[in-house]
């Protein structure tokens, strides 16, 4: 008996990356779609002033809280949830009227109080829950309260994700290639990593370029920053994948949930406002844009 596809089989076979195209083309056009309505929601926020933005973020900070509950205790709104969007609310007050380390000792109370309502139940992944929601809202708002630079600290900071995520889900559609860890996050490539983190460099240079900052300095931190988004992504996909769920939720159409938009803009916010603060704590936004 012959070993040869059938001709059925074979059109199968010719057919399948045609398919695979049609498909990759009908998934991406609601992620476009969001973003068209998400992205200026975002930046006009942003440019509008503290207080907006501490609205923007607050807001973003309790759906992933929400969304927190229902992977790691799948039970949605719970006591836990609870804490965890006041503790998001009270971070964000402080954090838009100057008191971020305040916002950040009311992080640290927070993920205390939670660990024994859950003692035995997942505590350490409840109490993680309030720095992964509550951390990048001081961060952000402490970057974004600089009068001067604000504005555009938390616009590179979005530049260098946006640009990031993009970059690396085109490369790694098109090149393909080998996994870059096929066991948390299958279709992710090193071809995407590569494509991501590089083409982030070059964002973040011309930024310099556009805001009278060094190209070079603006470049090579979007790289490294590049590569954090990059984590964050990964531990975002762990931590779903070691609950066996795909998405946070269904909210953004194309996307997913909040948390897996969001991955990227927690620990990339987190590392820029650590960076400010060892460069310049009186000033973390220009610091992170111009150095010391």
């Amino acid at each position: 008996m012959s070993s040869e596809p059938t001709s059925a089989g074979r059109g199968a076979e010719v057919a399948n990356p045609a398919a695979q195209a049609k498909k990759a083309s009908v998934d991406l056009m609601p992620r476009i779609l969001s973003a068209l309505v998400l992205v200026p929601v975002a930046l006009g926020l942003t440019w509008w002033g503290v207080i907006p933005f501490a609205g923007l973020v607050l807001a973003v900070a309790l759906v992933m809280t929400w969304e927190w509950s229902r992977v790691v205790r799948g039970t949605g709104i719970d006591v836990v949830c609870v804490i965890q969007g006041i503790t998001a609310a009270l971070a964000a007050g402080l954090g838009a009227t100057g008191y971020s380390a305040m916002g950040v000792v009311a992080v640290l109370v927070g993920a205390i109080i939670v660990i024994p309502l859950r003692l035995g139940h997942g505590a350490r992944l409840s109490a993680l829950g309030i720095f992964y929601a509550a951390l990048p809202v001081v961060a952000l708002l402490w970057l974004r309260e600089d009068e001067t630079y604000g504005f555009l600290a938390v616009l590179y900071l979005f530049v260098v994700v946006w640009t990031t995520d993009i970059a690396a889900f085109a490369a790694g559609r098109t090149i393909g290639g080998p996994k870059l860890w096929p066991r948390v996050s299958p279709n992710k490539t090193w071809a995407g990593l590569i494509g991501g983190v590089g083409t982030a460099a070059l964002a973040g240079a011309l930024f310099g370029l556009a805001i009278n900052a060094p190209p070079l300095r603006l470049g090579v931190l979007a790289l490294g920053l590049g590569l954090v988004a990059q984590a964050g992504d990964l531990a975002e996909s762990s931590l779903k994948r070691s609950f066996g769920v795909k998405d946070s939720s269904g909210l953004i159409p194309g996307h997913g949930g909040f948390m897996d938009r969001m991955d990227s803009i927690v620990t990339v916010s987190v590392a820029a406002a650590l960076l400010g603060l060892l460069i310049n704590m009186r000033v973390p936004a220009e610091a992170l844009l111009f150095g010391a």
